[in-house]
């Protein structure tokens, strides 16, 4: 099987072509990450789950229209608007 390797302006012209684009999470969504991670925790949530978990997730809810996921297991408790895309 043969690899196709991109270089990034390949890369980054195929995610437009599929009309996906990049941004940073906002200072807003990082807060939301941080205060939703601590309540997971503080209710005994295992580290399973890790900050970077919740920061995706809340960037997604906040900044982006929705979110690529094949787990929905703690995304419909912490993020139940957020709109999910999977299999």
């Amino acid at each position: 099987m043969n690899a196709v390797v991109l270089n990034d302006r390949d890369f980054l012209a195929t995610l437009a072509d599929l009309g996906i684009g990049y941004s940073s999470p906002s200072q807003e969504a990082s807060c939301l990450a941080g205060r939703l991670f601590r309540t997971y925790r503080d209710a005994g949530g295992p580290r399973s789950h890790l900050i970077p978990d919740f920061l995706i997730a809340a960037h997604a809810s906040m900044d982006c229209d929705r979110l690529a996921t094949t787990d929905r297991g703690y995304l419909r408790k912490y993020f139940p608007t957020l709109p999910l895309f999977g299999p």
